[in-house]
């Protein structure tokens, strides 16, 4: 059979640790604040082995989004300024939004659905759903596409 490289999109809390220490043995590895893998390995916590395991295989999500579209949906209480609100948090991230679309309030919740484009200049992706996610009157924000 055949493997084929699927890609997934999780949460930071549903990632097992071993994958969080790769993660930041490699950004201690690229930004020079380790002079080698062992000495990154080491500040990790990991083995050698696990790294080179994982290490071609987990990437935070913001480093690989550049020059992409994802849509996002999520469900928001009809609240005067709540939309413009949102999109304010895309815009000071520095993303682009494509399109917008807002269902009619039922039961006082709307169903809104973003496409953003991630530009070269965009800050952070996964602060940008985290601001969302905090902001009183919004709910469950995912990630449903990524092209």
């Amino acid at each position: 059979m055949r493997e084929t490289a699927g890609y997934y999109v999780v949460k930071q809390r549903a990632v097992p640790e071993v994958l969080l220490k790769v993660v930041e043995a490699k950004r201690l590895v690229e930004s020079g604040k380790a002079l080698s893998v062992q000495e990154a390995v080491e500040r990790a916590g990991i083995s050698r082995s696990s790294f080179y395991k994982y290490k071609d295989d987990i990437f935070p999500f913001h480093d690989n989004a550049q020059g992409t579209t994802i849509t996002l949906t999520f469900q928001m209480d009809d609240e005067t300024g709540l939309l413009s609100d949102v999109l304010k948090i895309v815009a000071d991230c520095g993303a682009n939004i494509l399109t917008i679309h807002q269902s009619i309030p039922i039961n006082g919740v709307a169903s809104l659905s973003l496409s953003v484009q991630i530009l070269p200049t965009t800050g952070d992706v996964s602060e940008m759903l985290q601001a969302m996610e905090a902001r009183p009157g919004v709910h469950h924000v995912k990630i449903v596409a990524k092209d």
